[in-house]
């Protein structure tokens, strides 16, 4: 078992994660409304498969963190919602995904520096 720096908690989140992207239904969101200038609501339900009200939720949550911004108007007569990543999204966004490479990158350095570890279960060869 792995033990943890002195003063960290086991489950705090590693520096340069966003704990609201570690959930993957915002993260889709986020890299979504990232690609884009703007997404029509229906578009990003779709992709995100989720149910109108899960995804309003959802962009609730990711309004509140000021990582989306949602406009409503109107096309026509129908009633139109759209969102998009602000800037400071976009720059967490980012930040959150080079957190995630740099443990990924650490996790195969470790495992490239202890070539044996796959071989040892219970102090037996396999």
């Amino acid at each position: 078992m792995m033990g943890h720096a002195a003063g960290t908690a086991p489950d705090a989140v590693p520096p340069g994660l966003e704990q609201l992207l570690l959930d993957p239904t915002r993260l889709t969101i986020l890299s979504l409304v990232s690609a884009t200038n703007w997404c029509e609501f229906a578009f990003v339900r779709d992709h995100a498969r989720l149910s109108d009200s899960a995804l309003s939720k959802q962009l609730t949550t990711l309004g509140g963190a000021e990582l989306v911004e949602i406009r409503k108007g109107y096309t026509g007569q129908r009633r139109r919602t759209w969102v998009r990543a602000t800037a400071a999204g976009r720059e967490r966004l980012r930040a959150h995904l080079a957190a995630l490479q740099q443990i990924a990158d650490r996790a195969e350095q470790a495992a490239a520096a202890h070539p044996d570890a796959e071989d040892e279960v219970g102090g037996e060869a396999q």
